[in-house]
């Protein structure tokens, strides 16, 4: 297949970037290399990526419109899009949300509008945990609703969600839509709680706990996401569907998994909580089983050993990562 990827330098993009040309397709890689975090990391990926056969990457925006449809007379056409270019991030959508809107929201409906005009049918989004928000009926299911996200980004990825459902009732485009649960891995996103856990405890600094700790994630390592994330360019109409760990555990619990990791003791500090941070996230994925025959497969413990792996082997430039 000939596939478009945006997002193609991201966390997730790039372990899906990957998982395609394993299996032999032909990747378009869209990125803009936006310094929302560490631009190195970004970097680094795409670094594993370029040189290989099937692989070329493009430097473009999804939220400015003439430089989607640049990207589709160049490039174009495609088998399918997977749209994994966003603003991701809770609490940072609370400072400036319009940067949110214009890419996960206007984005997404730049690239749909392209594929209703010129192909192809096959569309895949990348959305969020945060639709639950902060819902008591656990574990998540797809069939809740969704209607009262609690942070600008979560808003953003559910307008994208209700447009994807637009474009398929409306032009027929089969769209499925993945709600991805605290993915984490090898050169993970700084911002998120594992990447910070590795670097603070094997560099002796002080690890920040927002709120008790008592809080809960279901985290979910990033090559079995990538490897859901490819299964769902199989036809299926229109589908939203959880890709979790089903497996949520408090955050001192990863802390310890992490000092077991890296042989040193963590040095704790707690800090007031943040509104917008959900108490506890877990995903139901039975849709993902009976519609994919997904499972994840890499087990929490093996995860962190392996994100702490990859960061010794990097250690010279990751630990001066902007956190």
């Amino acid at each position: 297949m000939r596939i478009l990827l945006t997002g193609t330098a991201g966390f997730i993009g790039a372990n899906v970037a990957e998982a395609l040309l394993d299996r032999g397709d032909e990747v378009i890689g869209a990125d803009n290399l936006n310094d929302a975090y560490d631009v190195k990391l970004k970097l680094a990926r795409l670094a594993t990526l370029e040189g290989r056969p099937g692989f070329r990457f493009v430097r473009m925006d999804i939220s400015e419109y003439e430089q989607v449809r640049t990207l589709w007379e160049e490039y174009g056409p495609f088998d399918a899009v997977l749209n994994l270019a966003a603003r991701a991030g809770v609490r940072a959508s609370v400072i400036d949300p319009w940067v949110y809107y214009s890419t996960n929201t206007v984005g997404t409906l730049n690239l749909l509008e392209m594929c209703r005009e010129a192909g192809p049918q096959k569309f895949v989004l990348a959305s969020t945990s945060s639709m639950y928000g902060a819902s008591s009926e656990q574990p998540f299911s797809e069939k809740q609703r969704t209607s009262k996200p609690i942070s600008p980004y979560a808003a953003s990825k559910g307008a994208a969600e209700q447009l994807c459902y637009t474009y398929h009732y409306l032009h027929g485009l089969d769209v499925t839509v993945f709600r991805y649960f605290t993915v984490y891995g090898p050169a993970g996103r700084p911002d998120m709680s594992m990447l910070r856990f590795v670097r603070w405890i094997t560099e002796g600094e002080t690890v920040s706990i927002y709120g008790d700790g008592s809080q809960s994630r279901d985290f979910t390592f990033v090559a079995d996401i990538a490897r859901g994330t490819v299964l769902g360019l199989k036809e299926l109409g229109y589908e939203v569907i959880n890709l979790g760990n089903d497996r949520p555990i408090g955050l001192l619990e990863v802390v310890r998994l992490v000092e077991e990791a890296t042989g040193k003791e963590a040095k704790l500090r707690f800090e007031e909580g943040f509104a917008a941070d959900v108490p506890r996230t877990w995903a139901n994925i039975t849709k993902a089983e009976e519609l994919l025959g997904w499972r994840p497969e890499i087990r929490l413990e093996e995860g962190v050993a392996r994100t702490v792996e990859w960061y010794r082997s990097n250690r010279e430039w990751a630990k001066e990562i902007e956190l």
